[in-house]
Order: structure tokens, then C-alpha cells, then sequence
């Protein structure tokens, strides 16, 4: 699998309660904060979920 960072980049204050669980099950919780992953379908599945709120680059 290729890795990914993500990096949020907006506020998650007028989201709903399941964005707000996703970036948290992503490691998220702050803008500007990013991460390592891995590329694997669940992984992108939850970016997908949250695609207005963050960014994505190959690692």
C-alpha cells in the first residue's frame, strides 16, 4: 500500500457529530495537524467522508 499524509485544513466546529468521529479515528482534531497512513480502502473511505475538511498528498 502506498502511504498518504492528510492534513486538515477547516474548522470541524459546524460539522456533524460523524465528521467530527471520523477525523478524530483519523488522528485529526486540529487545523493544521497531519498524519501518516496507510492508502488502504478504509482509509480513503473516511477522506472521502471528510474530502471538504482536509488535504491529501502521497507520501
Amino acid at each position: 500500500m502506498s502511504k498518504i499524509i492528510i492534513t486538515q485544513t477547516k474548522s470541524q466546529i459546524k460539522c456533524p457529530e460523524r465528521q467530527k468521529a471520523t477525523l478524530r479515528a483519523l488522528g485529526l482534531g486540529r487545523i493544521g495537524k497531519s498524519i501518516t497512513h496507510e492508502g488502504t480502502d478504509q482509509v480513503m473511505g473516511m477522506v472521502t467522508k471528510v474530502q471538504h475538511l482536509v488535504s491529501v498528498k502521497q507520501a
